[in-house]
């Protein structure tokens, strides 16, 4: 998208919400004189306390469908093949907090997490260049996260081949019959810079040659999650999100 029709749809948006909030904070108004008068019998209720949360009045729960879906498939895998230790390079983090209540995780960031946990550790690490062996590592997760690295947007060096680096390290480090999470968004290839990378389907199989891929599930443009998906839809897909279950093959 350019510049000019970001600025224009943005404020469009702002036209057609601030109206909505404008009448949304005249009803917060009258619910709060309600509630006061309902709640004398209990702790004072003061105007200088209030906390208005005016856009939470729907019918569903919201949710970020790439980084919900991702970390809960990835988690079922791991359900699955249950590794003595799971390495996670620079995925979200709530995916590590709450899959090391089972698995013991060892997550590597180029901005390590200060995030104390029983079954957590977190240390540096510069995906371009991992502090691992060759052919270490059993269990091996690196999850939306290649596709920024070398765009410099979380404080990481330019690099028109940063994924590429990236993706060379991780096949690098993984041990032969061992498992690889790989998470991407995918959909027509294109570089949103400084945002993302964009893959195709086949792109993605050709970085991973010669990796043997195990499953292929999509969170599709409409959203929710189609697991063991056909790969045509990706070439259907603007920013899918697809999630790869490679194994390395034994020499």
């Amino acid at each position: 998208m350019y510049l000019k029709d970001y600025v224009i749809r943005t404020g469009k948006n702002i036209l057609v919400r601030f109206p909505k909030r404008i009448i949304r904070f005249f009803e917060f108004g009258g619910e709060f004189i309600r509630f006061r008068k309902m709640n004398k019998h209990r702790s004072a209720v003061h105007f200088r306390d209030i906390y208005p949360c005016l856009k939470d009045k729907i019918q569903s729960t919201p949710f970020d469908h790439h980084y919900t879906y991702h970390p809960a498939w990835a988690a079922r895998i791991l359900a699955q093949t249950r590794p003595e230790l799971h390495v996670d390079i620079s995925s979200i983090l709530s995916f590590g907090a709450i899959v090391s209540a089972f698995v013991p995780i060892k997550f590597y960031d180029y901005r390590p997490a200060d995030l104390h946990l029983s079954g957590y550790e977190s240390d540096f690490a510069d995906l371009k260049k991992l502090p691992f062996a060759d052919n270490l590592i059993r269990s091996l997760s690196c999850m939306h996260t290649v596709e920024h690295i070398g765009l410099g947007r979380y404080g990481d060096e330019l690099d028109a081949d940063g994924d590429i680096k990236a993706i060379n390290e991780l096949k690098r480090v993984l041990q032969p019959g061992g498992d690889l999470l790989f998470v991407t968004p995918v959909g027509k290839p294109k570089i949103e810079f400084n945002g993302q990378r964009i893959y195709s389907f086949e792109q993605i199989l050709n970085y991973f040659s010669p990796f043997e891929l195990m499953e292929f599930s999509l969170i599709p443009d409409q959203g929710g999650i189609i697991n063991k998906a056909d790969p045509e839809l990706v070439k259907k897909q603007e920013y899918g999100c697809g999630c790869f279950w490679f194994k390395k093959i034994i020499s």
